[in-house]
């Protein structure tokens, strides 16, 4: 089956401005084209687009994005870089996500802080405590 660019925006929750411009950094060697230039989108090309969204959502800049894509394209000479590529981000991932729990760390204090307080009628009962969000 194949997907016109809008189909496939829709599919992936991505814009058609955001896939065409995937298309004019490289991104999308894979999307075969009519004579016209229009986008002919089929089915195995949702596994592409899935890890390119994958690495844009985990920070990857797209000119990082573009190298990887050039690798998988040169073929299997380039399998321990493209490893190397994703354990890299996988540090960078690790790295975020524990920025996020000591983010979720202090938003669960706050939400615990300000429940007590509201059902105290008062601030005053954390004045005693030790806490290393102090309002």
């Amino acid at each position: 089956m194949t997907y016109t660019i809008r189909q496939v925006a829709e599919k992936m929750g991505v814009t058609v401005p955001t896939l065409r411009y995937y298309d004019k950094e490289g991104l999308l060697p894979f999307v075969d084209k009519k004579p016209n230039g229009t986008r002919v989108f089929k089915d195995e090309d949702f596994e592409g687009l899935a890890v390119i969204s994958c690495m844009k959502n985990s920070g990857m800049p797209i000119k990082d994005i573009k190298k990887f894509m050039d690798l998988c394209n040169e073929g299997d000479s380039t399998l321990k870089e493209r490893l190397g590529i994703f354990l890299e981000r996988k540090k960078v991932v690790q790295k975020q996500i524990e920025e996020l729990n000591n983010i979720m760390k202090t938003i669960n204090h706050k939400i615990w802080y300000y429940e007590t307080a509201i059902e105290a009628g008062t601030e005053e009962i954390h004045k005693n405590q030790k806490c290393d969000n102090k309002e």
